[in-house]
């Protein structure tokens, strides 16, 4: 039975504002998962079934795929543990894309996809497959029209994100897979940002394939999962040969004290999610308003399409960086967690239309469970002090002494 959650975030200043990146782990997951490691009797390898220790640490790896499932109105047996989003990524294209080589050899996805589905259809591409690429209109969204008109008779897959991990929006994967059952193409999501943050059901989606992972669900990180349907059955080639864990599919000894987290949290999402969502939406609107107030700033992304958590906003006539490192007690970021190092702009922003000054003034503002006012209001008051600052100190800027 688990508790209220208490945050594990720690009183502003600095203020967490990163929770697109990475979400604290819900004190009632950590619970769980430091029950999973210290108690000896949940000590065994849960495909060592033929003893108490390793049943009871299998019971747990079985609970868990209810919970991921539930969250996805999924069937138990369609969900296959991998180590995250990414791998689950990999698997599912890869993995489809060598299955169904026969078939046809053409893939359509969109240039704002994240690097864990973007890098694996390059490698696919070198071996011999075509990847179409959509291009969204300003507001981020591939429009349903584009994927149809992209279909040709050798499609096999399409691969399209649900909620974009930059600008938070929304796409119609509903009208897509519909189009792809129809004509009996495969149709892959990652759904790493959407899962407990907006409704899914795989069975009313059409959907094939759908990637998750635990840690943008207030889970560990490490772990995560691929959907994979069951009726009509689907086939993938494996990534890892072994001892033929999760059907032959993943192999591995399992990580019970991981998966039970994971479980749990999606749990908690499924329990959580609507209320979340609300209060998240409040606060996200209250930092925009304080933002806005400013002038010269723009939304980036559809103004509604959007999950609650995510504010993506291009502030004019300043540079990105030194507005970032002006912020230094703002958790926040200048574009996707996996790209943080590199200096090239936001290939998602530029898609966008953004030219390469714009991209690089622009900040991702992302608020979750844990958020309270007072962290919201703190980050006013730093943008608020900041970019006035900055931009009179910009080469361009009028008000520059």
């Amino acid at each position: 039975m688990t508790t209220a959650a208490t945050s594990p975030v720690p009183a502003v200043p600095p203020a967490y504002l990163d929770y697109a990146a990475t979400t604290p782990v819900d004190p009632r997951v950590a619970a769980l998962m430091c029950e999973c490691l210290m108690s000896q009797d949940l000590c065994g390898n849960p495909s060592s079934t033929g003893h108490a220790f390793g049943r009871r640490a299998r019971a747990l790896v079985e609970a868990a795929r209810r919970q991921v499932a539930a969250l996805l109105n999924a069937r138990p047996e369609s969900i296959v543990w991998t180590s995250g989003a990414t791998e689950s990524n990999n698997l599912a294209l890869l993995g489809a894309a060598r299955f169904n080589a026969a078939r046809g050899r053409h893939i359509v996805s969109a240039r704002t996809e994240h690097k864990a589905v973007l890098d694996p259809l390059k490698r696919l591409e070198r071996e011999g497959f075509s990847v179409t690429y959509l291009t969204p209109d300003r507001d981020g969204i591939v429009q349903p029209g584009q994927v149809f008109e992209a279909l040709r008779p050798d499609t096999v897959l399409v691969s399209l994100m649900h909620v974009n991990n930059e600008t938070g929006v929304i796409q119609d994967i509903g009208a897509v897979g519909a189009a792809c059952r129809e004509r009996g193409i495969l149709f892959h999501v990652d759904a790493a940002q959407s899962a407990g943050k907006v409704l899914i059901d795989v069975e009313a989606l059409g959907v094939g394939l759908m990637s998750l992972t635990a840690h943008k669900v207030y889970g560990p990180k490490g772990v995560g999962a691929l959907y994979l349907r069951r009726s009509p059955p689907l086939g993938l080639t494996p990534l890892i040969e072994g001892g033929g864990q999760e059907g032959g599919l993943r192999s591995g000894t399992l990580a019970t004290h991981q998966i039970a987290g994971m479980g749990l949290a999606f749990e908690l999402a499924a329990r959580e999610g609507v209320a979340d969502s609300a209060r998240v939406t409040g606060l996200r609107e209250r930092l925009w308003q304080g933002i806005s107030a400013i002038g010269g700033v723009r939304l980036n992304g559809h103004p509604e399409r959007r999950i609650a958590g995510v504010l993506n906003v291009a502030f004019g006539d300043i540079e990105g960086e030194s507005l970032q490192f002006s912020l230094r007690d703002l958790a926040v970021s200048a574009g996707a967690a996996c790209s943080s190092e590199s200096e090239e702009p936001s290939y998602v922003l530029r898609a966008l239309g953004l030219s390469d000054s714009e991209a690089r003034s622009s900040l991702r503002f992302s608020l979750g469970r844990f958020s309270t006012a007072a962290e919201v209001d703190f980050a006013i008051d730093c943008v608020q002090r900041e970019v006035p600052r900055l931009r009179c100190l910009a080469p361009s800027s009028p008000g520059r002494p």
